[in-house]
């Protein structure tokens, strides 16, 4: 596993990020590495992002499925206009 040291971290920076690591009950290092993960996506969490535009994609572009048993919105409109 990878080594990381960071210099020069503006003090009120590091101020915010230890208060974040109190507050969580976790070392600065921990922290650290939780935000890491959560906001710089690994070739594995951007293959499967791809993957799902890809499903959203092919859903919208699918047709709806034919009407069923039920009355379309415009006739539901109606008939209840009539009321």
């Amino acid at each position: 596993m990878a080594t990381l040291y960071v210099e020069n971290v503006p003090d009120d920076l590091y101020e915010a990020l230890r208060k974040r690591a109190h507050s969580q009950r976790r070392s600065i290092a921990a922290e650290v590495l939780l935000l890491l993960e959560q906001n710089i996506p690994t070739k594995k969490t951007l293959k499967a992002r791809r993957e799902f535009l890809k499903k959203l994609e092919e859903l919208r572009f699918t047709p709806s499925p034919a009407p069923g048993p039920f009355p379309s919105t415009e006739e539901m409109i109606r008939e209840d206009r009539k009321r």
